[in-house]
C-alpha cells in the first residue's frame, strides 16, 4: 500500500511540476506549485515526518504562496501574448538529445553511486518537532536566515519594478 501511495503523490508532483512549468499565467503556475508542495507534504508523511510535513503544508504551501501571489498581484501582470508557430525542427533535435543525456546520466549514477539502505516506510524517527527545532536553530540557522533575507530583497525588488513613476 505504502508503495501504491508513493508512486500516486510522485506522479502527482511531477504532473504539477510541469504543468508549473508550462502555464503562461502566473497565478495557475503557483496553484501547480501548491500541488507540488502538498504532495510532497504526503511524501514527508509516507517516510514518518509528521512535522515536517506539516510545515511544508503550513509554512511553503501555505504562508510562501500567499507571499508569492501577493507579489504576482502587486505586480500585475497581463496576459502572455501568443507567439506564431515556431519550427519544430530544433524541437525534433532537442528530444532526442534530452533523453540520451538522461539515459547517460542515469547510467553514470546507477555504475557509479554505492547501493544504500533500502528506505523502510515509517521507520523515520527524525521528523519529530525537538530534532528539527535543532537543526534549524543550529546547523541550518545561517542558511535560514540568508534565505529570508533573499526572500525579502525579492519582494523589495518587486514593489519597485511595479511602482509606477508619477
Amino acid at each position: 500500500m505504502d508503495a501504491i501511495l508513493f508512486l500516486t503523490f510522485a506522479a502527482i508532483a511531477v504532473a504539477c511540476a510541469i504543468n508549473l512549468v508550462l502555464q503562461t499565467h502566473p497565478i495557475s503556475s503557483a496553484l501547480s506549485l501548491v500541488g507540488v508542495m502538498t504532495s510532497l507534504a504526503v511524501l514527508y508523511l509516507l517516510l514518518g515526518g509528521s512535522f515536517i510535513a506539516a510545515v511544508q503544508v503550513i509554512v511553503y504551501a501555505g504562508a510562501i504562496m500567499v507571499l508569492f501571489i501577493f507579489v504576482i498581484m502587486l505586480l500585475n501582470t497581463q496576459g502572455e501574448r501568443t507567439q506564431p508557430k515556431k519550427n519544430v525542427l530544433p524541437i525534433a533535435i532537442a528530444l532526442p538529445l534530452l533523453f540520451s543525456l538522461i539515459g547517460v546520466l542515469a547510467a553514470i549514477v546507477a555504475t557509479q553511486v554505492p547501493a544504500g539502505e533500502i528506505v523502510k516506510f515509517g521507520t523515520f524517527s527524525g521528523g519529530d518537532p525537538l530534532t528539527f527545532g535543532r537543526a534549524m536553530f543550529t546547523r541550518y540557522l545561517l542558511p535560514f536566515e540568508v534565505t529570508s533575507v533573499l526572500i525579502l530583497i525579492a519582494i523589495v525588488g518587486a514593489v519597485v519594478l511595479a511602482k509606477k513613476e508619477i
